[in-house]
C-alpha cells in the first residue's frame, strides 16, 4: 500500500488554504495555516502569503507586512510576495520604500500594468509628477487601463497642463467609451477650461450611462446653474442629495441657486450656505458666498465676518477684497475701506467692476478727483473687455451711467 508523501500533504493543504481564503472564509482558512505553519516550522511559502492577504483585508496593514516579508524570505525572486510587500508599504504611507521594492520586481524582468502603476500612484504621493507620468504611461503600455488614464490626467490637471489632460482623457474615452468616470472627468476639464457646452455633452453622455452620478449630477447643475435655471439645477441637486447629503460643494450650490432665484429666498440660501460651512468649514468660497448672500440683505456686520473668513482661507481672490470694500463702506469705516479696494487691485488691476465700485464710493465720500480717476479706468477697462457689448450686465451700467452724469455735475 503507498502511502501520501509530506509534498502530496502540504498540496492538499495548501489547496484548502486557498478553497477556504477565495470563499471568503477567513476563520477556516487562518485555522489551516497554523495547523500547516506548526507542521513545517514556519517555513511555508504559502500559508504564509495568504496569512498576509487576510491580515491586510482585516486592516491590519502593519501585520500583513511582517507576513509578506517573511514570505519573501523565503523566496526572494517571487514577484507575487514582492508586490504584495509593496502594496503594503504604499498603504502604510511609506511610498518610497514601496518604489524600492517595486524597482527590485523590474530588476527582475517582470512587466507587469500593477506594478508600473502602483508605482507611478507612489510618486503621485511623493510630488514626483514626471516620473509619475512616465510609470502610468508604461503601465498603458503593458496593458491599456481605465485607473491609469484617469491618474495620467490628474497629475497633468495638478500641472495645470490641461491641454495634455484633455488628450489623455479622450484617449481614454476612445478606448472605454462607457466609463461614466472618464466622461464626467473629462466634462470637469472642458467646465474649468470654460467650454460649457463641450463639458454639458460629455457630462450628458455620462449621466445617459450612470444617470445616478453624483458627482455628474453636481457638475451638470452648476452648468445649468450658470445658464441662470435654478429650478432645473434644484431639480438635479435634489437626485445629488440622496446620494451625498455631506456634500458641502453640493450644498453650497443649493444655496447659490436660492440665492440666484427671482426674488431671492434668503432664509433658504444661508441655512444651505450654513450647512455646507459646517460639513466643509475651511472652503473658502462658502464663507465668501454667506457674505454676499448677507450683503444683499444689508446685514453688513454678518457679511463682514464672512468675507474676513474667506479671506483668512484664501487671500488670493480680488472679489473678496472688492465685497469687504463695499461691506466697510457701508459700516461707514471708509479708510479701510479704501484699503480693502486697493487690496483687490493689486491683486486684479484689470477688474472693472472693482473700478466702478471704488469710484462710487470716493464719490459718496467727497472724494471727486480720485473718483474721476478711477472712473476714468474702469472706461477704458469696461470698453477694452467688451462686456458691456453682447450681454451687457443692467445693473452696472445703470451704476455707471449714474456716475457719469454726477461726475459732470461736479465738473460743472
Amino acid at each position: 500500500m503507498n502511502h501520501p508523501t509530506h509534498t502530496t500533504l502540504r498540496s492538499r493543504r495548501n489547496w484548502y488554504i486557498h478553497s477556504c481564503y477565495t470563499s471568503g472564509d477567513y476563520k477556516s482558512c487562518l485555522a489551516a495555516i497554523e495547523e500547516e505553519l506548526v507542521a513545517c516550522a514556519g517555513l511555508c511559502e504559502y500559508p504564509i502569503y495568504c496569512k498576509g492577504l487576510i491580515m491586510r483585508h482585516q486592516g491590519k496593514v502593519k501585520e500583513s507586512l511582517q507576513y509578506f516579508q517573511a514570505a519573501t524570505s523565503l523566496s526572494p525572486h517571487n514577484v507575487l510576495n514582492l508586490k504584495q510587500v509593496a502594496r503594503s508599504l504604499y498603504l502604510l504611507g511609506k511610498h518610497r520604500a514601496a518604489v524600492d521594492v517595486y524597482e527590485e520586481t523590474t530588476k527582475l524582468g517582470f512587466e507587469d500594468w500593477e506594478i508600473w502603476h502602483n508605482k507611478g500612484l507612489c510618486f503621485t504621493y511623493l510630488k514626483d509628477y514626471e516620473e509619475a507620468i512616465d510609470c502610468f504611461e508604461r503601465a498603458n503600455d503593458v496593458q491599456r487601463h481605465d485607473a491609469s488614464y484617469l491618474q495620467l490626467g490628474k497629475i497633468y490637471c495638478l500641472q495645470e497642463d490641461f491641454k495634455a489632460a484633455l488628450k489623455t482623457y479622450q484617449e481614454a474615452v476612445d478606448f472605454s467609451p462607457q466609463n461614466a468616470e472618464i466622461l464626467t472627468t473629462l466634462g470637469l476639464v472642458y467646465l474649468r477650461l470654460g467650454e460649457n457646452q463641450k463639458a454639458f455633452d460629455h457630462l450628458g453622455n455620462s449621466l445617459a450611462h450612470d444617470p445616478l452620478n453624483p458627482k455628474t449630477i453636481l457638475a451638470a447643475g452648476s452648468i445649468i446653474q450658470d445658464n441662470q435655471d435654478m429650478d432645473v439645477a434644484l431639480m438635479k441637486y435634489r437626485i445629488a442629495a440622496v446620494k451625498t447629503p455631506n456634500s458641502a460643494q453640493l450644498w453650497n450650490n443649493i444655496g447659490m441657486c436660492f440665492f440666484g432665484k427671482n426674488p431671492p429666498k434668503y432664509v433658504a440660501a444661508v441655512a444651505c450656505l450654513k450647512r455646507a460651512l459646517y460639513l466643509d468649514p475651511f472652503e473658502w468660497l462658502i464663507s465668501y458666498n454667506i457674505g454676499l448672500v448677507h450683503l444683499n440683505k444689508q446685514q453688513y456686520a454678518s457679511a463682514f465676518h464672512f468675507f474676513s473668513a474667506s479671506i483668512n482661507l484664501n487671500p488670493n481672490f480680488a472679489a473678496t477684497y472688492m465685497y469687504l470694500a463695499i461691506t466697510l463702506a457701508r459700516l461707514d469705516d471708509f479708510e479701510n475701506s479704501c484699503a480693502a479696494y486697493q487690496k483687490s487691485i493689486e491683486i486684479n488691476e484689470s477688474d472693472s467692476t472693482t473700478r466702478l465700485n471704488y469710484a462710487i464710493t470716493l464719490f459718496n465720500n467727497d472724494e471727486i478727483e480720485q473718483s474721476r480717476e478711477q472712473f476714468d479706468v474702469f472706461e477704458d477697462l469696461f470698453a477694452q473687455s467688451g462686456e458691456g457689448e453682447d450681454d451687457p450686465d443692467q445693473e452696472v451700467t445703470a451704476q455707471s451711467a449714474e456716475l457719469r452724469e454726477a461726475l459732470k455735475v461736479e465738473e460743472a
